[in-house]
């Protein structure tokens, strides 16, 4: 006798055990119902479609109604909502569009209902210009919109993986992006410092990001709709996409005794049977087994969703199937970057109480001798027994395969041990001898062991210099161009005869770049007899953890702060190009134009060569990659390099210091050398490509610089109230007269810039102490001379007043509004822990290398 099966829902789970229940039962009866127009769609293709990945609207359907009746003789009925069960009487109720009310009588039913999307309960819910992404509908009316709007502006709410895919995708559409994220992070599967590399990516990419802020409501606005937020603050926007969750779709479970955890998710076993015979759930609306804690688990996923649904067919068909739990295994694309994780994170394991050590590493994709390898960031999470309990990584290449061994390793009970003995293939072009994989798991194996002990890097805020000693055992070049606020330099290959440079009463924190050298040097050390721990993952990691989203309410955002809507930027905001001023010998000024990947972020320039160029025969193009260098390294490498080459001939420059961007600009301007190609790549990679001009040429060229824009700049090094005020009287003066100035501040000349409120950032120990002890903007600066406690400050500010000269605030804010560019410099904000959020509005960051291209063009130069 064949069974009558009903099907609850289409897409992953329900279309899988429908064609595996057919395969396995050609007699059974089987209808599908699906209150949508479509079966089967791939849902986590949807965001592509919006961004162009995907041209074609019908390769989002992985299965029509028609199909999926011919080939498996199943009875598919779209728009046809199941409102109630009966199980007693083994009946559902169905809403049909095409045939009103009816019921259905089954012999076994599968639910697979899948999830929604949380819209908050908020005043504006119900905006026209709100959207959401769950099905081919809602795709259908965002694509809508973006063409609409063409090149307009979109808010984001939700920095999880429909979020930030949402956001990603709009942007390659053309779109003004800014994403909203209750929490501090994007992405909660991740632990904050991956979470961060995959953070900037996006801002890089020119998504503004806003982080700690809840959505407060919905308005109608000049743009289309306002998004307001905590503090009285409003974003403005032409669309905005809710991605702030989901939600199981079980409402029309209620009443049945089907058995539903604490946020209404159906309870299956691992049959995938309810709790009511004949009755079985699949999908985003079941609660499942955590596989690695062994806990009740909600995970919405495509991938153990089309598993589940071919467990409750085997069921369904007398097969003894069971499903053994599920631990979260995830990849998402960001831009160039790859983000994937297993298991459980740090987040999950404290909030359930077990205990766990970590190690990050960061290998290269493949052979770093072989071209196009690329540092990945791996983190393994072990028990300490040794079992693996979760793992995350991000990088450009390789990172999913990493992920997916770690996932079978986790499946089948793994240790680090095993990781370790992991036979992976090998060769250059795809893997080194020793797998990112095996390396984790010897890292990992050296901790359990105790052949070494780890701090991380969020440690670092606890260091106590009374008792501990921080260590640096990089170069003196790396140690020079960025490290770890009150750490001492000794190079590990000169450890062994420096020992007596350390304190052997304190506990040392050694580093270096990513941790392997830290780990040489912790060995050296701890047979030497010192208490030693190597910072897991590195310097490297200490930085990428310290990544904060620019304060996207800034002046230009054209903000306010009581109850006025903050602009957010439009296309309209992108210079249509960018002007490059080198004149070799009669050409004209080279044009700097956005390439077709440009974005807000002014991250790529072609540069249109001259009509005739006679450099252009028989080039030969050298390579220098000055990547992990800071300012002014990356400058002075291109400089020694440019010296050496033949005339005519091209060096490609490969750089990741942020600062390089305006440098090589500026450097370009001033050696008269002609920048052909200037981008922002993935990671924040910047590549540029200069050729070498004559000597003669070069002379032409930075002589007949055009005296017809007169400029004046200023080194400001010092702090001092007295001398900042001088600074802007004479940056006025210069403005007033019609020249161009530039105003350079340097290490304490930074204080002058800085806000007078804290403002919320994240800093380490030495950076907060830092913070105390300069002065809070230019209130707080004292004087050079007879700064008497504070008095002096007050009586100069008094004198300034009775004798109504401008006070040092408003010469500043003519200075901005005489268009005098204020510049802070990126080596020195790194130095003493400043950080772009506590600048005033309006400031450029850059370093020496802009500076001193604006110099070379000046009349005059002062350094005060």
């Amino acid at each position: 006798m064949s069974k009558k099966v009903l099907i609850i829902g289409g897409v992953a789970g329900g279309a899988s055990a429908a064609a595996r229940l057919r395969r396995l039962d050609e007699q059974a009866e089987i209808i599908l119902f699906e209150k949508g127009p479509h079966i089967s769609f791939a849902n986590c293709g949807l965001p592509y479609y919006i961004g162009g990945s995907i041209t074609e609207r019908e390769r989002l359907l992985v299965q029509t109604p028609q199909g999926i009746t011919d080939r498996f003789r199943i009875d598919v009925r779209t728009e046809s909502e199941v409102i109630s069960i009966d199980p007693a009487a083994r009946t559902v109720t169905v809403n049909s569009q095409e045939r009103g009310q009816y019921m259905e009588t089954y012999d076994e039913l599968l639910l697979s209902p899948g999830a929604r999307p949380i819209i908050p309960n908020v005043p504006g819910a119900d905006h026209p210009l709100l959207y959401t992404v769950r099905n081919v509908k809602d795709i259908d009316r965002v694509k809508e919109q973006v063409q609409r709007i063409d090149g307009g502006s979109a808010i984001v709410v939700g920095g999880g993986f429909i979020g930030v895919e949402m956001a990603e995708n709009l942007r390659e559409a053309g779109l003004d992006v800014t994403l909203i994220e209750g929490n501090p992070q994007l992405l909660a599967p991740f632990d904050p410092e991956l979470a961060a590399v995959l953070a900037e990516e996006m801002q890089h990419n020119g998504v503004k990001l806003v982080f700690s802020q809840r959505v407060q409501g919905f308005t109608s606005s000049a743009h289309g709709i306002g998004v307001q937020l905590q503090d009285n603050m409003m974003l403005e926007a032409n669309m905005v996409i809710l991605a702030i969750g989901v939600t199981p779709d079980t409402v029309f479970l209620q009443g049945t005794d089907i058995a539903l955890g604490a946020r209404g998710h159906i309870i299956v076993n691992e049959a995938m049977q309810t709790n009511i015979p004949h009755i079985y759930a699949v999908g985003d609306a079941i609660e499942v087994h955590d596989l690695v804690l062994g806990t009740p688990a909600a995970i919405p996923l495509a991938g153990p969703a089309n598993k589940q649904g071919r467990i409750a067919a085997d069921q369904i068909a007398g097969i003894p199937s069971t499903y053994k739990g599920t631990q979260g295994t995830s990849i998402i694309k960001v831009f160039g970057l790859t983000g994937a994780s297993t298991g459980s994170n740090e987040k999950t394991l404290q909030r359930h109480n077990i205990r766990y050590q970590s190690v990050i590493v960061h290998p290269s994709s493949h052979a770093s001798y072989y071209p196009g390898a690329s540092s990945m960031m791996l983190k393994l999470l072990f028990a300490p027994d040794g079992r693996i309990l979760g793992a995350q990584a991000v990088g450009y290449e390789g990172v999913d395969k990493r992920i997916d061994d770690i996932a079978v390793a986790i499946r089948f009970g793994g240790n680090v041990s095993d990781l370790t003995e992991l036979e992976l293939s090998y060769a250059p072009p795809y893997s080194s001898a020793k797998d990112p994989v095996n390396i984790a798991g010897y890292a990992a194996d050296n901790i359990l062991a105790g052949r070494t002990a780890v701090f991380t890097y969020d440690q670092i805020a606890q260091y106590d210099p009374a008792q501990q000693q921080l260590l640096d055992v990089r170069s003196s070049l790396e140690h020079g161009n960025g490290h770890i606020p009150g750490s001492l330099s000794i190079p590990v290959d000169e450890l062994r005869d420096r020992l007596h440079e350390l304190d052997q009463n304190k506990e040392l924190l050694v580093y270096c770049q990513v941790g392997l050298r830290g780990y040489t040097a912790s060995r050296i050390l701890a047979q030497h007899g010192y208490q030693v721990k190597n910072l897991s993952g590195g310097y490297k990691t200490y930085k990428q953890a310290q990544f904060k989203p620019m304060n996207p309410f800034s002046s230009s955002n054209e903000h306010t702060q009581s109850g006025q809507a903050i602009g957010s930027a439009t296309h309209s905001n992108v210079p249509k190009t960018d002007q490059i001023a080198v004149d070799t010998v009669g050409h004209s000024l080279l044009t700097v134009t956005p390439s077709s990947t440009s974005t807000l972020a002014d991250r790529s320039f072609t540069v249109a060569p001259p009509q005739q160029n006679s450099l252009a025969a028989d080039v030969t193009t050298h390579e220098l990659n000055v990547c992990g260098l800071s300012c002014p390294g990356p400058l002075i490498q291109v400089k020694q390099k440019m010296d050496g080459l033949t005339d005519g001939d091209q060096l490609h420059v490969l750089a990741s210091d942020p600062g390089f961007y305006e440098d090589v600009k500026a450097w370009s301007q001033m050696s008269g050398h002609m920048l052909i190609q200037l981008d922002r790549g993935k990671g924040g990679t910047i590549e540029a490509t200069l050729t070498k001009t004559p000597k003669e040429q070069t002379d032409a060229s930075t002589s007949n610089q055009p005296a017809a824009d007169p400029a004046s700049t200023m080194v400001v090094f010092s702090g001092d109230l007295d001398k900042a005020i001088a600074s802007f009287i004479i940056a006025n003066g210069a403005a007033a007269s019609g020249r161009k100035v530039t105003m350079f501040f340097t290490f304490w000349g930074l204080n002058i810039l800085r806000k007078s409120e804290p403002m919320p950032v994240q800093k380490n120990m030495i950076s907060r102490m830092f913070g105390m002890m300069m002065p809070r903007g230019s209130q707080r600066l004292g004087l050079s001379k007879m700064n008497m406690l504070g008095i002096g400050p007050k009586l100069i500010r008094g004198i300034m007043g009775n004798q109504n000269i401008a006070s040092l605030e408003d010469l500043i804010r003519s200075a901005s509004e005489q268009g005098v560019e204020m510049v802070a410099c990126q080596m020195s904000m790194d130095v003493m822990g400043i950080q772009h959020e506590e600048l005033i509005d309006g400031i450029k960051i850059a370093g020496v290398g802009y500076y001193l291209g604006q110099a070379d063009r000046a009349g005059h130069n002062l350094f005060i």
